[in-house]
């Protein structure tokens, strides 16, 4: 339609300047959710070189800890471990060292050690006590109903792999480790599992020291 007034110009003019408005807001929206996508996206180099600078002194080759007092963390489900750096540094779980650390990790830091360290495979480790061994399946298979407790494996899988966004992985886990975790929860000094102090405020030690042997010796 031809444009026939000074008006028609000027309202021709705005319309175009709208219609630019808008395809640049389509643009710049488009690109956030590509960059948001994209940021989503676990860096597993970055996750690499995080754990080979900050973590592996402590945790081990390939997250393999070699010391029963440090958990290995290969294997484990990221959200878990995304979930335990984010309580440290927030004070919701408590570890002078493991709070320093994650306190200097970002959001992204977080997601690309934690991804980088599930694809790495655990290595095989033991139970130690034959007696403890079958009192601890015992628990972890049929819990302690007499006070109200279920079994392990009702969370945390039968061979104790997880579940994802839920229950952590505790196959092949350190004895000592585990059995120590566990006292923590029973004496509140690890409170970011409120599920996990009740459970423990109604188990002996040698209850927690044979279901945590019994962990150990799973794949």
């Amino acid at each position: 339609m031809p444009l026939t007034s000074e008006s028609d110009m000027k309202s021709f003019v705005t319309l175009i300047g709208a219609a630019a408005l808008a395809a640049f807001s389509f643009t710049a929206s488009f690109a956030h959710a590509q960059a948001a996508r994209s940021d989503s996206v676990p860096n597993f180099a970055r996750g690499e070189q995080i754990y080979m600078q900050m973590c592996m002194a402590c945790h081990g080759v390939a997250g393999n800890s070699t010391m029963a007092e440090n958990p290995s963390l290969a294997g484990q489900l990221p959200e878990y471990l995304i979930k335990q750096l984010r309580d440290y540094k927030s004070g919701k779980r408590q570890n002078a060292i493991m709070s320093g650390f994650a306190a200097a990790l970002t959001d992204d830091d977080k997601r690309d050690v934690s991804h980088w360290l599930a694809r790495q495979t655990p290595a095989p480790n033991y139970a130690r006590d034959p007696e403890l061994v079958r009192e601890g399946e015992r628990i972890w298979r049929a819990g302690l109903a007499d006070r109200n407790i279920a079994s392990c494996m009702a969370c945390h899988g039968p061979a104790g792999r997880g579940m994802p966004a839920l229950y952590p992985r505790l196959a092949g886990q350190h004895a000592r480790y585990t059995a120590d975790q566990m006292k923590q929860f029973r004496t509140g000094a690890r409170g970011n599992s409120p599920e996990m102090a009740r459970i423990a405020r109604h188990m002996t030690d040698r209850e927690i020291e044979a279901v945590s042997d019994f962990i150990a010796g799973l794949r």
